[in-house]
């Protein structure tokens, strides 16, 4: 009996002591006295720890009422933290939850249900005494406790469970309910801390909803991908399961379990893979372990991995290894002295230990440790990774050196790790961070860690605390912490395929970065910071800051954005060198190597023939372009600097919008409202707005025409000899519509001669610049720049007769009507008439106006041509008739011009040396007559052409034609016969069509 006792109090225990060795008792105090419980509180308290009261009351009939009473009593949690917990499904910090619980203990929350609220029942058992805290109220159900058999404490609410999670996937994408999920993932965790193993029940319910999630077979059928906040959610699921396997205690037949539902999960067809993409050849999880010897080596390469899948390999992981059994159970563990000369796989120089294994692996053991309830242990096993990684980069330094010379003839590296460490399923860098920074933070003890640390309500802070067992003064957890953060973001890794994967890549970057702000720098960080720096930039092709670095290594403009920040007011030098370094991007390059050069020292190396596509190629090279901005902006002032971070742009940055974005930034620091602009900074500003025009000027660019505007300004403010300057080579920059009509327009302007406050020599030089470039236009381009080459030249008589002859040589070949008009029309305005005469000539060259064009946009052009030939004299009108026949073929608009040029007399608009008689012309005389019989003919002409389709809704209107007909037959000596002929001529042709013949027989007799 008192074994069997024994047993149960055992597995009463929500966890037991890890490692052997420790105790988590603390000695009682001393000094006070001690009241014995009753025996009634004592059995009481046994029963309510050992059966639910609803077995006490099943089994025993007569129970009296004082001894339920304090079963009921102590059948309530006392502890606060398990109040907390089982309280909801949510996760809250410590203060949030005091404040639900005791809100929850005087009033109900609105749209709870009754049945889903186990401390409502509570609130009476507070009335009655069966309770002595109001947080007590949020506790589990008594009733429903845990039974014998149970490994937990506390009942879990099955339905609950699965209805809330139901509830949340059916919302969709919403915020909200993507937030609420999180939560219970939070409260996952928070049960695995306190070795509640409610935790992988909890997360058992949770898979199970999201396997029936009625969406995945829906994204399946489509070929769609899921949004990124569900497979975030997805990716929290796969990492909390791994985390569950890794449990130090669990028992070999929950493992067996677990890995039973897993594969069941795992083989669904709707089961997401781990980054939406088949073939994906990652490393096993178990790859490189010591204690595995034997592992399937074809499991290298696995075609299909879900999300489960690192939880399926963590199965085949055991804690029984003896070296990591020390490892994690002492601070003191070391190997003895005599040793520490030698080579060694467990040990480094110092006697510390070394843990090798595949390090998201690892990292997967310290979070295992870690959400456990093992945070000393998760450290020690921490530390002993960053000593590993230590001292593989030692190694990677020496390895390298003795290659560098050749890589570097050659030109390019291969890749040391398909897998990177940033932006992994296991997040093996923020793992290590987190556990490390822990154990440094300033904030009360009960406050719980959550999923996101961003969620947190207070900015975190921190001080150093020693490494236990560490001699070095200057080493500290948090030392250690940015140190692993740097060794992780500095890794050269290849980008990895599909667009989830590389877009967890950069936010995970963002969120390391986030932490590592949240810092605050020292003189012991500093030196880390310095140090890590100067090894990344000196790793070689292990560091995706070493010279040569493969064609799709990630980039690393973000983390340099952070080291150049950090560094700068400590070692200006070197934060220019990293972040002009970590400037390239070499996936943009237009050429690229056959393939990458052989490492005997690698494990794995990148198939050379694997160029998959950059999702996100649009946020890096923003980021790229962030980086320079900020480099831009650090080095204002410093004439050198700007030059070579303008040159590393030059080389680095392929996209003309983005350096259009650097140049409008340069521009804005370097002229501030209230002060004297920066001109180093603004000559940085100016060239690299030449470079956009160089490289837009054959590409189209919708905002071309901002950026040639953008230009002048620029160089504007950089003063007169930067305007020369572009006027000068506006062949390199700008085509000769914009050169004409945007760039010298803009230049000699009034507005442009004031801002720079020019004098008479200045203005006269930009003036003779703007001329030559308009001539240089106008013979490129005439159609597009005569006439503002006419404009700029007006000033000077031999530049615009200059500019005049090329319109002329160029108007029987390469120019319009519509152009040729309006230049025309400009030098009527201008004051030269004949010559407006001789190019309204040539355009009606260009001219043809069918019959049925009667709002043709040219007609405006023909009256106003005619009319000008006719207020010169009635050579000018002779000579265009001619032409206005030949060209146009409208009858209303022949009959128009007809009409107009018999009101008034020719030659009204005085030409010096002419005369005029003054009478008006006759149509029966030329050049009228000639007009007169064109108009006629064009009138019977568009006639017969509307009757060959007309119908009865345009007879109304056909009449109206004729009636403007006869007014134009009447103006010939003879035109009313020739109407009537034409008339009786209609009757005869088109007597099949009735009615309209009737009709015409009305009007015209």
């Amino acid at each position: 009996m008192a074994e069997e006792r024994a047993q149960l109090t055992a597995k009463r225990l929500c966890s037991r002591p890890f490692p052997a060795s420790r105790s988590s008792q603390k000695p009682a105090p001393t000094g006070r006295t001690h009241q014995p419980e009753s025996l009634l509180d004592a059995s009481a308290k046994m029963v309510a720890e050992k059966w639910p009261f609803q077995q006490v009351e099943e089994r025993f009939s007569r129970i009296p009422e004082p001894v339920q009473r304090r079963i009921v009593y102590w059948s309530f949690p006392r502890n606060e933290r398990e109040i907390c917990m089982y309280s909801s499904f949510n996760y809250y910090s410590p203060e949030e939850t005091a404040a639900a619980a005791a809100a929850a203990g005087g009033a109900a929350v609105p749209g709870d249900d009754e049945n889903r609220l186990p401390f409502r029942r509570g609130i009476k058992l507070l009335e009655s005494g069966c309770v002595e805290n109001v947080l007590q109220v949020g506790a589990p159900d008594p009733t429903a406790g845990a039974s014998i058999d149970d490994e937990n404490c506390w009942h879990l609410d099955e339905e609950q469970v699965r209805e809330q999670v139901k509830q949340f996937l059916s919302q969709g994408g919403y915020y909200g309910s993507g937030k609420q999920l999180n939560s219970m993932f939070a409260k996952v965790r928070e049960m695995l801390k306190m070795r509640d193993s409610n935790g992988a029940r909890m997360l058992t319910l949770i898979t199970e909803q999201f396997m029936a999630d009625p969406r995945l077979s829906l994204w399946r059928q489509q070929g769609t991908g899921m949004t990124d906040k569900c497979r975030q959610l997805w990716d929290e699921l796969g990492a909390l399961w791994v985390c569950i396997v890794l449990n130090p205690h669990c028992k070999p037949d929950e493992k067996v379990s677990w890995l039973r539902q897993l594969k069941k999960w795992n083989d669904m067809d709707v089961c997401p893979l781990e980054d939406g993409n088949y073939g994906n050849e990652l490393p096993n999880i178990t790859n490189a372990l010591p204690q595995s010897s034997n592992q399937n080596q074809e499991s290298l390469a696995r075609p299909r991995r879900t999300v489960f899948t690192r939880a399926m390999e963590a199965c085949d992981l055991h804690w029984q290894d003896s070296h990591l059994q020390r490892i994690i159970s002492s601070d003191f563990y070391a190997s003895p002295s005599y040793q520490r000369e030698s080579e060694s796989l467990l040990f480094n120089a110092h006697g510390q230990p070394l843990w090798l294994e595949h390090v998201p692996t690892a990292c997967a053991r310290v979070d295992a440790l870690r959400s456990h309830g093992y945070p000393r242990e998760a450290l020690r096993l921490a530390v002993a990774i960053i000593n590993t990684l230590r001292l593989q980069q030692q190694r990677q330094l020496e390895i390298y050196k003795h290659q560098k010379k050749e890589l570097l003839h050659r030109g390019v590296t291969t890749i040391t790790n398909l897998e990177g460490w940033v932006g992994h399923p296991l997040d093996p860098i923020g793992c290590l961070f987190i556990t490390l920074t822990e154990a440094c933070r300033l904030e009360d003890e009960s406050c719980m860690d959550t999923a996101d640390s961003s969620n947190d309500l207070k900015p975190a802070t921190y001080q150093h605390v020693a490494v236990s067992g560490c001699l070095d003064s200057n080493e500290s957890y948090l030392t250690l912490a940015m140190e692993v953060a740097l060794m992780g973001m500095g890794q050269q890794r290849v980008m990895p395929e599909g667009l989830y994967a590389q877009d967890k890549v950069c936010r995970n970057e963002e969120q390391i970065i986030f932490k590592l702000q949240e810092l605050e720098l020292d003189e012991m960080l500093v030196q880390v910071l310095r140090k890590q720096s100067i090894i990344l930039l000196e790793g070689g092709p292990f560091s995706g800051l070493g010279e040569v670095i493969h064609r799709e290594s990630v980039p690393m403009h973000t983390f340099a954005k952070y080291l150049f920040s950090a560094l700068l007011s400590h070692d200006t030098d070197l934060a220019y060198k990293l972040a002009l370094r970590a400037m390239r991007l070499p996936v943009l390059e237009s050429t690229s190597h056959a393939g990458d050069v052989s490492h005997p020292h690698h494990i794995v190396s990148v198939v050379p023939s694997r160029y998959p596509r950059w999702f996100t190629l649009g946020h890096l090279e923003s980021q790229q372009c962030e980086l320079a901005s900020t480099m831009l902006t650090a080095a204002k002032g410093d004439m050198l600097r700007l030059r070579t971070v303008l040159e590393a742009i030059r080389k680095n940055i392929h996209s003309s919008s983005l350096i259009f974005k650097l140049a409008q930034d340069a521009f804005k620091i370097a002229t501030p409202a209230d002060i004297p602009p920066d001109i180093t900074l603004l000559n940085v500003a100016l060239e690299l707005g030449l470079q956009v025009m160089r490289m837009t000027l054959s590409t189209l660019n919708w905002r071309r025409r901002e950026m040639v505007r953008w230009l002048v300004t620029c160089a504007t403010e950089v003063g007169v000899r930067a305007l020369v300057s572009i006027l000068q080579s506006w062949y390199t920059l700008f085509t000769p519509t914009e050169a004409t009509s945007i760039v010298a327009a803009t230049v000699t302007s009034h507005n442009t001669i004031l801002r720079l406050n020019l004098d008479y020599t200045q203005r006269e030089e930009l003036a003779s610049c703007a001329r030559t470039l308009a001539l240089q236009c106008a013979m490129k381009d005439p159609q597009n720049c005569a006439l503002s080459a006419l404009t700029l030249c007006e000033k000077d008589h031999i530049a615009f007769e200059t500019a005049y002859q090329i319109v002329i040589d160029a108007a029987s070949t390469g120019m319009t009507y519509s152009q040729l008009f309006t230049i025309a029309r400009y030098m009527e305005h201008r004051g030269y008439p004949l010559r407006a005469f001789k190019l309204a000539s040539l355009a009606m060259t260009h001219l043809n106006l069918a019959y049925n064009q009667d709002t043709h946009p040219a007609i405006n052009d023909v009256l106003w041509a005619c009319a000008l030939s006719h207020s010169l004299g009635k050579n000018e009108l002779a000579a265009i008739i001619p032409l206005v026949v030949k060209s146009v073929q409208c009858a209303t608009v022949l009959s128009d011009i007809l009409r107009r040029c018999t009101m008034t007399a020719p030659g009204l608009a005085g030409i010096p040396g002419r005369r005029n008689s003054g009478k008006l012309m006759s149509t029966d005389k030329a050049p009228l007559r000639q007009l007169l019989d064109a108009t006629i003919g064009a009138y019977i002409n568009t006639t017969h052409s509307r009757l060959t389709h007309i119908s009865p809704r345009h007879y109304g209107e056909f009449i109206e034609f004729l009636s403007k007909a006869r007014e134009t037959f009447l103006m010939a000596q003879d035109g009313h016969i020739q109407f009537a002929q034409f008339i009786d001529n209609l009757k005869q042709i088109y007597k099949g069509k009735k009615k309209l013949m009737m009709l015409v027989r009305e009007r015209f007799g």
